[in-house]
């Protein structure tokens, strides 16, 4: 994984994705080599009556938060834009495309102090498939 965030150096970083109890749920491993970034764990759960997928979001900051996802057409989409475990001080939603060779994820965090239509650009991301 790739993180370009404004203004610091390009850290190392990693992100493993692995499925777990037998198939049910995702989880997300990050972990990043940049002291103002945190190191994270998600969980993407689907409800089997309405198709739709919420991740949930843990990091060594101790912050918690709950995303409404969604992945159709080679777009990934997180969206929180709501108070969860964690107060609403800001919205934030990430987009990302999946490259032509199925093996490249590039997107972008924006967030809105507001909750207008003024995103603003938080931090860029791209995730590379290794074998």
């Amino acid at each position: 994984m790739e993180a370009d965030f404004p203004g610091l150096a390009t850290p190392a970083a990693r992100s493993v994705f692995e499925w777990t109890l037998d198939g049910r749920f995702l989880v997300q491993r990050t972990e990043i080599s940049l002291a103002e970034a945190p190191d994270s764990m998600a969980i993407v759960a689907v409800d089997p009556e309405t198709g739709t997928y919420t991740q949930h979001y843990f990091d060594s900051r101790g912050v918690v938060r709950v995303y409404a996802m969604t992945f159709a057409d080679g777009v990934w989409r997180l969206l929180r834009e709501a108070p969860d475990f964690s107060p609403l001080a800001f919205r934030q939603r990430f987009t990302g495309q999946v490259g032509d060779d199925g093996n490249t994820i590039r997107g972008v965090w924006e967030m809105s102090s507001d909750g207008s239509a003024a995103w603003e650009k938080d931090f860029e991301l791209t995730y590379r498939r290794s074998s």
